[in-house]
């Protein structure tokens, strides 16, 4: 079963006012997810600073989630980056006995052909055994995981379990979802856009408003989800 179901928060960084990485607060937010049902975290996401973080930062927040997790959730760490390279020299020199998968970004700036992309992701799962979660955000990157180098990366990259889809597109996401191996996950990267995400038949969703308000967030998913099943039910399958 693909541990990546659900939803997952993708962590802000706490800090303090003098610019340090507010640790108290950090340990008030992973409590947070995990005592109101979130499923997984996600750590180190763009949504976490990783862009900014210095090494020595990424590995004593790392260190800190994991310690005080105490194996409570799935731990996801963001490892990506334009240069391959640097990327596969990351996730080697990274400690990853604690972590239960990798979150990797599409190449940003390069603008990469989709076979450069697919070269890229094929690299990167030869690099580790860990679970890795594919990330096509072109808002971000200016370059967009087209459907079907998504599908050839899910079936030739076997570690490839999933993909956070936030390019906004749901024609794109059916395409996947319609095509994609057994097993493979099809995440939400767009909080806005995920009761219409799961109604195409995706997996779920990492979130970015769960990290204040994980317990509403999935109960108003869950409540909206039951209401419009129902109405496909009756209307539809009927």
């Amino acid at each position: 079963m693909n541990m990546f179901k659900g939803v997952g928060v993708a962590l802000v960084t706490p800090f303090r006012s003098n610019g340090q990485v507010d640790f108290t607060g950090l340990q008030t937010l992973v409590e947070h997810q995990i005592n109101n049902g979130t499923d997984y975290l996600v750590v180190q996401g763009t949504t976490g600073e990783s862009a900014t973080l210095s090494s020595d930062e990424k590995k004593a927040v790392l260190d800190f989630i994991i310690e005080i997790n105490t194996k409570r959730l799935p731990i996801v760490l963001g490892i990506g980056g334009n240069n391959t390279g640097a990327v596969v020299e990351s996730i080697k020199s990274t400690d990853l006995k604690d972590v239960d998968g990798i979150l990797s970004v599409s190449p940003y700036y390069n603008k990469p052909s989709q076979e450069g992309i697919y070269q890229h992701y094929k690299t990167i799962s030869a690099a580790t055994s860990k679970p890795i979660i594919l990330y096509n955000v072109p808002g971000r990157t200016m370059s967009n995981v087209l459907p079907k180098t998504t599908i050839r990366i899910a079936q030739e990259c076997k570690n490839i379990v999933a993909v956070k889809e936030a390019s906004g597109n749901l024609e794109q996401v059916m395409e996947i979802i319609n095509n994609k191996p057994e097993g493979f996950v099809v995440l939400s990267g767009d909080d806005a856009l995920t009761l219409p995400h799961m109604a195409i038949g995706g997996d779920g969703v990492i979130s970015v408003v769960a990290n204040a308000f994980p317990k509403d967030f999935l109960r108003w998913f869950m409540q909206l989800w039951k209401i419009i099943w129902i109405w496909l039910v009756k209307n539809i399958m009927s």
